[in-house]
Order: structure tokens, then C-alpha cells, then sequence
């Protein structure tokens, strides 16, 4: 099981606005060089500590990748509901006695199931792939991930103002 240390809102670099015209600049972070020598580097990205061996972009890759097999199991079992009701029940019954948690190893247990499961498999296969380079909206993503952060981090800081306002007007 996959662990991560959430640190207090105090152990975070506070990077002030720039003006406009000014170059980035923050704090220097250690990297592991990539040479044997003992020089310290500087990244121009905050260090993310308990992540091991993947990025935090890896792990959401990892993440989006089985979503994007969950969205291929809903279109796919949508156009089969129309078109094709008995495959639509055949991987109706398949999907309640396997997990989409894991999107490959979904697939790989359907397409081992029978070889009407595996054209569904390969069907899944397509889509999943079809979605993800024509139909996903990556900026999309990104905007509303920001804006949801922003949102979030705005509420949260109003919020704590407004309780510790009030806690301290009782006092």
C-alpha cells in the first residue's frame, strides 16, 4: 500500500508573485547530480520528498491511464447495449467479478476469458487508446486542475480566517 507524508502549510517554500518581465527564481533544491561530481545542483522544480521512484506526473499518468481504460469500458458498453445485447451482458456479468481498479490487468483477465472476451478486450483496447490521443482534453485538464486548486485553496484560507475570527470575537 502507497503512503504519502502531508506536511503542514508551514514546511512549504512561499514563492512571492513576480512582476511582470522578471525571470523565475526559487530557492535552490538539492538534485542528485548527474556526474560523480560533488557540486550541488540547482532545479528549477520543488522537490517532491516520498514519491521513490516516480514522479508525481508518473503516478498521475499512472492514474489517468486507468481511468482512461474505465472510460473505454463505458463507451464500449454503451455501443454494445445498442447494437449487440448479448456481448453488452457477457461484459456486464465479466465486470461484476473484476475490478477496473487496475486497468491492464482487466483487460489482460478478459482477454483470457474466452475469445468472445477477448475481441471485447481488444474493442477496450482501441478505445482506450482512441480516447486518449483524440478526444481527452489535456489543456482542459490542466485548467480546471488549477482552477479547482486555486478555488479550493481560497475556501479553506476564507474559512480558517473566518473560524478563528469568530473563535477569537468569543473570547
Amino acid at each position: 500500500m502507497e503512503s504519502s507524508a502531508v506536511l503542514p502549510l508551514s514546511q512549504f517554500p512561499y514563492f512571492s508573485p513576480l512582476k511582470s518581465g522578471r525571470k523565475k527564481t526559487y530557492p535552490s533544491w538539492p538534485c542528485r547530480p548527474r556526474s560523480f561530481q560533488s557540486t550541488r545542483l540547482h532545479c528549477q522544480k520543488m522537490y517532491v520528498a516520498g514519491f521513490g521512484e516516480a514522479s508525481p506526473e508518473a503516478k498521475a499518468a499512472k492514474n489517468l491511464h486507468n481511468f482512461f481504460t474505465y472510460i473505454a469500458v463505458r463507451i464500449v458498453t454503451a455501443q454494445l447495449q445498442s447494437y449487440n445485447p448479448e456481448a453488452y451482458e457477457e461484459l456486464m456479468e465479466f465486470l461484476n467479478s473484476h475490478s477496473l481498479n487496475d486497468g491492464d490487468k482487466f483487460c489482460a483477465s478478459l482477454m483470457r476469458e474466452s475469445s468472445r472476451h477477448k475481441s471485447l478486450a481488444l474493442r477496450i483496447l482501441e478505445v482506450r487508446s482512441a480516447y486518449c490521443k483524440n478526444d481527452f482534453e489535456w489543456d482542459n485538464l490542466k485548467r480546471l486542475a488549477d482552477k479547482m486548486v486555486n478555488e479550493s485553496n481560497t475556501r479553506l484560507m476564507r474559512d480558517y480566517v473566518l473560524e478563528t475570527s469568530h473563535a477569537d470575537s468569543e473570547k
